[in-house]
């Protein structure tokens, strides 16, 4: 059979990877798809001395790719939203498939590239959006697909929980574990996509989307990062047999969607809570299947260029398909998108955890818990530690499960206390059953 071709955009750590696989994996590739891919041509504005393209057509610029008629699909593996967006669309409407590991991309403009797929009868590949090497997409969209999804809770970043890790593990600060993941290369040199939540709250839009069957609607995640986590939280999340994790969730209720990204103190108990160093998981619960992990490699080139590669295989597979009988891009029907609300985080319900430093005084623990019970939090365990300087003592609360907007009214309170010194830490309590 006629050869599928491919145009690569990108050679960076995964458009190396990609690369390398598919010229080394092409005979086995080739026996499961039928016929061979082959690499026509690559976009890149600078070579990449990690693999060898002297055999391969190069071009410097990447719209060459999305112009040539040659070119079956188009692997888009540049980053960001701008060129990128521009790449794809172009690629689209020259009638050509499109496999991209982009997950701000699809997050933010997913809706508006998937409509212009569909028009075109062509299909945009993401695996490798969401998690690296680990197959969540298909195992949501196809190996799930004959269950009603309750909930979705993840590792989805890598960076985030190595640092983390080395804070359970040793006792060390933020802020030096920071140093360390920038010297080893797993955070970049303005850190923020990754500690402060923006990358794990792109890759929960997608997961969110294809679990519930609503639009990608990124704007609406409740976003919040690590960089205020302390060794005293660690210490005491220890202690009452918690791990903290930064999570990306999504959960179905009565009322809506929650969609939130969050440092989150999970049970030991839990196989999540045991998720260390740079590794990603995610946790499903569907109704027939009950809670599933899927665990591994969340980046790296050749992790993640396995899942680009496993979309191009799919695609090769599929593109003498009806376009009306392959699978949706976000697993359901275009037309059978959901209008389920996505709630605001005030009306979001679990446990917390309450770290806050208060004069050794008596009548203050009474005032504290006064303020608790006007909100309507009941208590489930406490620990007070022995006095440190100038009177104040280290106060750790855990809660019941009560609605964000209850217990913002009542940080409000305690803080207000003049017995209470600075901020309160809140960090929120899942039980994931």
């Amino acid at each position: 059979m006629k050869p599928v071709r491919v145009g690569i955009c990108g050679l960076g750590t995964v458009g190396s990877g990609s690369f390398s696989i598919l010229r080394k994996n092409a005979e086995e590739i080739t026996r499961r798809v039928g016929r061979s891919i082959e690499i026509v041509q690559v976009g890149a504005r600078r070579d990449n001395p990690a693999i060898d393209t002297s055999k391969a057509n190069v071009t410097r610029d990447i719209f060459d790719v999305a112009n040539n008629p040659e070119i079956d699909i188009l692997i888009e593996l540049i980053g960001g939203t701008t060129v990128a967006k521009e790449l794809v669309l172009t690629a689209i409407k020259n009638g050509k498939h499109v496999v991209t590991a982009n997950k701000a991309l699809i997050a933010e403009h997913g809706n508006e590239i998937f409509e212009k797929a569909q028009e075109k009868g062509v299909m945009v590949a993401f695996e490798a959006a969401v998690a690296g090497g680990i197959p969540i997409i298909k195992t949501v969209r196809e190996g799930l697909s004959a269950n009603r999804i309750d909930w979705l809770a993840g590792i989805i970043n890598g960076t985030g929980n190595f640092i983390l890790s080395e804070m359970s593990e040793k006792g060390r600060a933020f802020n030096d574990v920071l140093a360390e993941a920038q010297a080893l290369g797993y955070a970049e040199a303005d850190p923020t996509f990754d500690v402060e939540g923006i990358d794990a709250a792109h890759k929960l839009t997608i997961l969110a989307s294809i679990a519930f069957g609503i639009p990608l609607q990124f704007e609406r995640v409740y976003t919040e990062g690590i960089s205020k986590i302390t060794e005293e939280d660690v210490s005491f999340s220890d202690q009452l047999g918690y791990n903290i994790k930064h999570l990306g969730i999504a959960r179905r209720t009565d009322k809506g969607i929650e969609l939130r990204v969050h440092p989150t103190l999970i049970s030991k108990k839990q196989l999540l809570a045991n998720v260390n160093d740079v590794m990603n998981a995610v946790m499903v619960k569907g109704d027939a299947v009950g809670p599933t992990l899927t665990y591994g490699a969340g980046a790296g080139a050749l992790a993640t260029g396995s899942s680009v590669i496993a979309d191009v295989i799919d695609v090769a597979r599929t593109l003498t398909a009806d376009p009306y009988n392959r699978v949706p891009h976000l697993a359901f029907q275009p037309n059978a998108l959901s209008d389920l609300q996505v709630l605001d985080m005030d009306d979001v319900e679990c446990g917390f955890f309450l770290n806050m430093m208060i004069q050794d005084k008596a009548g203050v623990l009474a005032n504290i818990t006064e303020i608790l019970s006007i909100n309507g939090i009941s208590i489930e365990s406490l620990i007070q530690r022995e006095q440190e300087e100038n009177d104040l003592v280290p106060l750790v609360v855990m809660t019941h499960s009560v609605k964000e907007k209850n217990m913002n009214m009542a940080i409000t309170g305690i803080e207000a206390l003049p017995d209470v010194v600075g901020k309160v830490q809140r960090i929120r309590v899942e039980t994931l059953i």
